[in-house]
């Protein structure tokens, strides 16, 4: 049985990516879609077939989903796979919606495509964005990235990048329209973009240097409360020629604010330096993905460790 935490966090993660999947409808339905400008991966396909056959794209969009998925479950895993049925049948929905109200309704510039790429393209970003931040996926080239990036070292920006500069490239064979395949690159630069920058936007982290008197409290606080590590130096003061004690804690940006208040409700006259971190790996951060090369040893001891 979950827990009430549990709970909270999958509720959480569900709403975030229902709030992506309307973003990326926004987006397409209203700025790209009624401009016949094909996008890169799944979705460009499906408007290809719907420019062909007549057929909603989020119909066919649907389709090639549950196909790709079928083949992706046992390389991204059970939970990923729900998410991402949850998110290609909201996002499939929501494009039926956005198809048939901006078609009556449209509010796209009429005489400025660029724009109207622009814009729909950053809306597009910041839903794919959001919905890999929360675990979830709108489908298409988000199932192909996450199961690439499960094994190697590349961003998913930068994978759906490859991916659908390859569709964009192919749409051109069944167009014959160079400029659209154009203005189907500016939509896949800037929605790659706003994708790496919502998902590593949740990854950032901070190094915290603490100095204090009452470094103890600080650290069992920080240790109980914000469920984070510390490690504790020594130091020597030149100004008072005196040793101290310097903590050292590492934690996502987003929860900064929180070890402000836990620092400065203990000790306000604390010494406090915060400096980014692009990355963390290690337990409670994030786990490399870069394949160690063995190493021949050199000592004794690494000799008898292997053995």
């Amino acid at each position: 049985m979950l827990s009430k935490q549990a709970i909270w966090h999958h509720s959480k993660d569900y709403f975030m990516i229902m709030v992506g999947l309307i973003c990326y409808a926004f987006g397409f339905t209203a700025f790209i879609l009624p401009h016949s400008v094909v996008i890169g991966g799944l979705p460009g396909v499906a408007t290809l077939i719907h420019f062909k056959t007549g057929i909603p794209v989020g119909y066919s969009l649907y389709t090639l989903n549950i196909l790709l998925l079928l083949l992706a479950y046992k390389i991204v895993g059970r939970q990923f796979v729900l998410k991402t049925i949850f998110g290609s049948t909201g996002l499939s929905f929501f494009l039926v919606l956005g198809e048939y109200f901006f078609k009556a309704h449209p509010i796209a510039i009429q005489d400025d495509i660029l724009l109207n790429c622009i814009i729909g393209a950053v809306f597009c970003g910041t839903g794919v964005g959001m919905a890999l931040a929360h675990n979830g996926s709108t489908g298409g080239t988000d199932v192909i990235a996450a199961m690439v990036t499960k094994y190697r070292q590349v961003s998913v920006g930068r994978m759906i990048l490859y991916v659908d500069m390859l569709v964009i490239s192919s749409s051109y064979l069944m167009t014959h329209n160079l400029d659209r395949v154009v203005y189907g690159f500016v939509v896949l630069v800037f929605l790659s973009y706003m994708a790496d920058l919502m998902v590593n936007n949740t990854k950032q982290a901070v190094r915290f240097t603490i100095f204090s008197k009452k470094w103890q409290d600080i650290a069992t606080a920080v240790n109980t409360e914000a469920h984070r590590g510390c490690t504790i130096l020594d130091g020597t003061g030149w100004y008072t020629k005196q040793e101290v004690k310097m903590l050292v804690v590492f934690c996502r940006k987003s929860e900064a604010l929180q070890i402000y208040r836990i620092i400065f409700s203990i000790d306000a006259h604390a010494f406090v330096s915060e400096v980014n971190v692009n990355t963390v790996y290690g337990e409670g951060f994030d786990v490399s993905k870069v394949k160690p090369k063995s190493r021949v040893p050199h000592t004794v001891e690494e000799t008898e460790d292997k053995k």
